[in-house]
């Protein structure tokens, strides 16, 4: 019993029993001010747990908030759990999948399929492959070719190591330098324009005599694989030759450019061709290397030599920047004697006897970008005149060619029966890069007479025939050997007819596999051979060369067409490259006018 409230008011606690309905009453409905409550609390002291439980009831569900102080923050203990637990659920979501994929191996996307030039391309240079002599690299990719030929020169005194290697001209064993020369000259000049392009398609560290008709065992009279030759292979010295040396200066001149990040190399290759252009100029020397030659006469007879000297003196330039070989180039007298400003059909043909067309295409060049003026201008712009009229020729409107009903141009101008893909080839190519030296510099296109003709319209004309010659024709047939599924299987080429086995045919013992009619047991990748007839017809016959027989010339011509109208590397030429070795150019004043006399 307690004698009076401590917490504030009077109050008895009493048996149950002493108490009045009134007072129990009062006790039910008294309020209890909590203020007062907790005043008291904190100036009697803490209660004990029995006041507490009598004045608070029970302890209330709801907990009290507690704080963490972060130094500079002081945040809900609550909230800092939310947001570790929001931060981890983000880790979770956004960097687990990184981290996962980072794991992973990857895996390189696909790229986009090369476009039709392109997969031809690497086909069309690994016919060369097939055609080398000597001994061949372990990385050659032609399984059926070995090591032949390497006793060639060997008897020469004057001859260090002999004259192994090179190439084999087409399907006959022999190696012909003019063709060949022509060949790498082309190889050269496609490197140099389309460099990118090279690359892109990661091709760029790609790149004897026989009597016609005759009885003694020679390159002709034997159908045997190179490797299996076992009879005599004279080799032949010309002490006269223009067209020859002519050629072979553009060809060492023109690769000097390519390798010119070699410079040992590129300067041997730079004297080489200085050399044998120092012997083509040579007057006592001037009479075409094959004139009277019983071995050449037939199959590669030169009809003169100037085309040759612009040719290999425009080259000769670009290699060294040394202004004698421009002015020889630019020298009235050089298309005088060749005839290059008379417009003949034949003239206006690109091949391994006539070089008018490239080298006047290759100075216009010299003009487009770098227009030295005086005293080369006049010539110049000649050449690029008749450089204009060379491409009109080429288009069908213009009627100067026939055309074969399907669309060919026929531009075999050597008394062949039929068209030889190899010039049409060499056209288109040079209606391409005509057209990229013009897109290059901002001209729209050129006038064929009172008629504007766009650049779009040398492109079109290019890829309507190397189209043709991969398949668009009315056989369907790609005139490109392993070219899509209908391609020639006879070629008329002896490695290629002959099983590759361990058998060794003798000279006449392989004509059974050159007069079989089966196909050949091996497919000479990249091959272009002949062509059709005037008819849009082809006799897949390994007899009848002029259809089924390939050549150096004819693949180096496709190989550059090919390049100029891919895709691959973008589009347009390497403007500059050429002209590394080329100094500054200053144009000279011309002489001042004669004295007046009155």
């Amino acid at each position: 019993m307690y004698a009076s409230n401590p917490w504030g008011g009077p109050m008895e606690i009493a048996n149950g029993g002493d108490t009045t309905e009134d007072e129990r009453s009062r006790n039910l409905t008294t309020e209890w001010d909590r203020a007062s409550v907790m005043h008291q609390y904190q100036h009697h002291g803490a209660l004990d747990e029995t006041q507490q439980s009598w004045l608070l009831g029970p302890p209330e569900d709801k907990k009290k908030n507690k704080y963490v102080d972060l130094g500079c923050v002081v945040c809900s203990r609550k909230l800092l759990k939310w947001t570790m637990w929001l931060f981890a659920l983000a880790l979770l979501v956004i960097a687990l999948p990184v981290i996962i994929a980072k794991t992973i191996p990857k895996h390189k996307p696909h790229e986009p399929p090369p476009d039709e030039y392109t997969a031809v391309l690497h086909k069309a240079l690994m016919f060369f492959n097939a055609q080398k002599s000597g001994r061949l690299p372990s990385n050659n990719g032609v399984s059926w070719r070995g090591n032949s030929g390497l006793q060639d020169g060997s008897a020469l005194t004057d001859v260090k190591g002999g004259l192994v290697g090179g190439y084999y001209d087409s399907g006959e064993n022999v190696k012909y330098h003019f063709p060949m020369s022509f060949a790498m000259t082309m190889l050269s000049w496609s490197v140099i324009e389309y460099e990118a392009k090279y690359r892109a398609t990661g091709e760029y560290d790609h790149v004897g005599g026989g009597l016609v008709n005759g009885t003694t065992p020679d390159d002709y009279y034997c159908w045997e694989r190179p490797e299996d030759m076992d009879y005599a292979r004279p080799v032949q010295t010309t002490n006269s030759g223009p067209d020859l040396a002519g050629e072979m200066a553009a060809a060492f001149a023109a690769a000097s450019i390519v390798f010119r990040d070699d410079t040992a190399y590129s300067a041997k290759l730079v004297k080489g061709a200085a050399t044998v252009f120092a012997f083509a100029r040579d007057f006592a020397k001037r009479t075409t290397y094959s004139k009277g030659n019983p071995y050449i006469e037939y199959n590669y007879n030169s009809t003169g030599y100037y085309d040759e000297y612009m040719w290999g003196s425009a080259w000769l330039y670009y290699a060294t920047g040394n202004t004698s070989y421009i002015s020889l180039a630019t020298n009235p007298g050089i298309p005088k004697n060749s005839k290059a400003f008379l417009m003949t059909p034949k003239l206006s043909v690109l091949s391994w006897d006539n070089k008018l067309p490239a080298a006047m295409l290759l100075l216009t060049r010299l003009r487009i970008f770098l227009n030295p003026g005086y005293p080369y201008e006049d010539m110049l712009q000649m050449y690029q005149n008749v450089t204009g009229l060379n491409m009109c020729s080429y288009l069908q409107n213009f009627h100067v060619f026939n055309w074969t009903q399907a669309g060919m141009i026929e531009l075999n101008v050597n008394g062949q029966a039929n068209p030889d893909l190899q010039y049409v080839v060499n056209a288109a190519f040079l209606a391409s890069l005509y057209a990229d030296y013009l897109n290059a510099s901002g001209i729209p296109g050129w006038n064929c007479g009172p008629t504007f003709i766009s650049t779009d319209v040398l492109r079109q004309f290019a890829t309507s025939q190397i189209d043709y010659i991969l398949g668009s024709n009315p056989l369907n047939m790609s005139y490109v050997v392993g070219n899509g599924k209908n391609y020639p299987k006879r070629v008329h080429h002896r490695a290629a007819s002959i099983p590759h086995d361990k058998n060794k045919y003798s000279c006449t013992g392989g004509w059974k596999w050159r007069d079989s009619a089966n196909p050949n047991p091996n497919t000479i990748t990249g091959a272009m051979v002949g062509g059709p007839d005037h008819s849009d017809k082809y006799k897949d016959l390994r007899n009848n060369y002029t259809y089924t027989e390939p050549t150096m010339a004819g693949n180096a011509g496709l190989v550059a067409a090919l390049v100029s109208l891919t895709s691959s590397g973008g589009y347009g030429i390497d403007k500059n490259t050429i002209f590394s070795a080329v100094p500054p150019l200053y144009p000279v004043s011309p002489p001042p006018p004669p004295p007046w006399r009155p």
